[in-house]
């Protein structure tokens, strides 16, 4: 009767080997925590890289705008005559 017992309830499980498994789910858990966190970190560090990069892209991009206007403004003629050479090329090109 008590093998019967026994069978129902499972393989005995010493006590230390069970303290070891809670010691072992508890440092898994830390680990995992400890993970989280220096991905979290290192994201935001690259989300402001990246930022940092965009808004350097905005300003080039309108640096450029601003000077292609200035250059068309002083120099009209040259400006269409380029406008027009660029659009033959790219005419043939495309007409290929």
């Amino acid at each position: 009767m008590a093998d019967q017992k026994q069978m129902d309830q499972g393989p005995a499980v010493p006590r230390e080997v069970e303290e070891k498994a809670k010691r072992g789910v508890t440092h898994v858990r830390k680990a995992t925590e400890d993970l989280g966190s220096t991905a979290g970190a290192m994201a935001e560090e690259y989300r402001g890289r990246a930022e940092a990069m965009w808004d350097d892209t905005l300003h080039r991009v309108r640096s450029f705008q601003d000077d292609s206007k200035q250059y068309v403004r002083e120099n009209p003629t040259k400006a269409v005559l380029t406008a027009l050479g660029v659009g033959f090329v790219l005419g043939m090109i495309f007409r290929r």
